[in-house]
């Protein structure tokens, strides 16, 4: 048997699986529509055990997917945001499920108002490649928080990680509750076209916008968590060892693999120079050698190092000039999937590397005259996930922050607004849309049910017809004006 028809088969195995396990859902649902606070804490309790639990086996996992994923990163960005996430969750569930109350006009007492948070019911989480596991467990921990059913779709880029992650889902909850499929693209597409009621997409703006038209055929509530090109401004007084350090971390962390990495620096035409030189000494210290570095993450696969390749190739071949990090000189060849850090200077618009995400440890700089010529080069282009500024003077940090646009922003500092647990994250424009951690997580998945109440007495009679009574004349005198 082909390995085509291999592939269909089982791609139908997990379409059909798919469709009993959203009905199950949908059923499983309707039977307990409202969890109480004590089963929503004990699930989010029996996914942080578990996680504990495979803790080794996820990191082995993760390792394996990336033939070098250094353990420590998985344990910095996938491990411990999750289990925090759970724990802040826990700690605040309570207050998150009490009814707001609202204000009442005068004109309609004696009454009530009051918003109530209400699970949607089944929602559907795909995870991408660079983040198999927090980008699974985020959205799954507010999705329970909220009281819903949950569908998971893994990336077939990472078999390992979902395997584990479906067996770790399987050891832990009831597969009405929380599911996991696996499968390829064709899996994805049949499972963004189930009618969820609600869908949480991480992944490229290109295949968001797949996923939402599929969504919109059932109308269908979308979050949508992309990438874009996510700028670094180094400020022209900045001191470069400052701004270098937390740029070059940003940029080697998970080898650039990070929808919010620094995709591009914007440095003053003067100081470029000096950038490129304490980039150079920050990395350096960071990752003395690379190619047997286990600190050092390789590329997921030959696909996404083939094209972060042709970028490379495509920039030298239009004139750019590339500065490759190699601190120990090694051969990167011979199989090994990773990259060094490599900064590309003279670039143009025509490059690929400046039109698209760059997704790799690939750091063009451009360099600016003026801070106002800097945040233009922003507005011109589409709204980043993220956006850096690197600056102590605090007239020119408010003025990057009241005239550009961003999903999130970091003041000094890059990747960190992604971990705090009390800070919404979400993109905007070609960068997504929706938010999702800590509270808005919660309020993302849950349905704020408008409850206006009254009791026996009617004050709105004085208002029914027929029309043109004094007290319809005095109403409008009090409240028309």
């Amino acid at each position: 048997m082909g390995a085509s028809v291999v592939q269909l088969t089982e791609s139908k195995k997990h379409i059909q699986h798919t469709h009993r396990v959203f009905e199950d859902q949908k059923k499983a649902f309707h039977n307990n529509p409202a969890p109480s606070l004590t089963e929503r804490q004990e699930n989010l309790k029996r996914l942080k055990q578990a996680l504990l639990t495979y803790q080794d086996r996820l990191l082995e996992a993760i390792d394996r997917d990336f033939s070098c994923r250094s353990r420590d990163e998985s344990l910095i960005a996938e491990v411990m945001p999750s289990i925090q996430g759970i724990n802040y969750t826990l700690k605040n569930l309570e207050g998150w499920m009490k009814p707001s109350r609202r204000h009442v006009s005068i004109l309609f007492q004696p009454a009530s108002n009051k918003v109530c948070y209400q699970p949607k019911g089944v929602v559907g989480v795909i995870v991408p490649w660079n983040y198999p596991l927090y980008l699974a467990v985020g959205p799954l921990i507010a999705s329970l928080a909220a009281g819903n059913r949950t569908m998971i779709k893994m990336s077939e880029f990472t078999p390992h990680t979902s395997a584990l992650f479906k067996e770790l889902i399987a050891a832990s909850f009831p597969e009405d509750l929380v599911s996991v499929i696996n499968g390829e693209a064709d899996v994805a597409a049949d499972f963004s076209s189930r009618p969820f009621d609600h869908m949480l997409f991480t992944g490229s703006t290109s295949v968001g916008k797949l996923v939402m038209r599929a969504a919109s055929e059932n109308l269908t509530p979308v979050t949508l968590e992309l990438g874009g090109k996510s700028p670094a401004i180094v400020s022209p007084d900045v001191p470069m060892e400052d701004a270098a350090q937390r740029i070059a971390f940003g940029k080697a962390f998970n080898a650039g693999q990070t929808c919010v990495a620094p995709d591009y620096v914007l440095c003053p035409a003067d100081r470029t120079q000096a950038f490129v030189d304490e980039f150079r000494a920050q990395f350096s210290e960071m990752y003395p050698s690379l190619r047997d570095n286990d600190d050092y993450t390789a590329i997921i696969n030959e696909r996404q190092y083939s094209r972060l390749q042709g970028y490379l190739e495509d920039a030298r071949a239009k004139g750019a000039e590339l500065i490759e990090i190699n601190p120990a000189q090694e051969n990167m060849g011979d199989g090994t999937h990773k990259i060094p850090v490599t900064l590309v200077l003279k670039t143009t618009p025509d490059m690929k590397l400046m039109q698209d995400e760059i997704f790799g440890p690939i750091l063009p700089i451009v360099s600016y005259d003026s801070l106002d010529e800097a945040i233009q080069y922003i507005n011109d282009r589409p709204r980043p996930l993220a956006l850096y500024f690197f600056g102590y003077d605090r007239s020119q940090q408010h003025q990057v922050i009241d005239s550009t646009l961003s999903g999130g922003m970091c003041i000094n500092d890059s990747l960190m607004h992604v971990a705090q647990d009390d800070l919404p994250f979400g993109g905007v424009g070609d960068s997504g849309m929706g938010h999702y951690h800590g509270k808005e997580g919660f309020l993302t998945f849950s349905h704020q049910r408008a409850i206006f109440a009254k009791q026996k007495f009617n004050s709105g009679k004085f208002v029914y017809p027929p029309y043109g009574t004094s007290v319809h004349k005095m109403v409008y005198k009090f409240f028309i004006r």
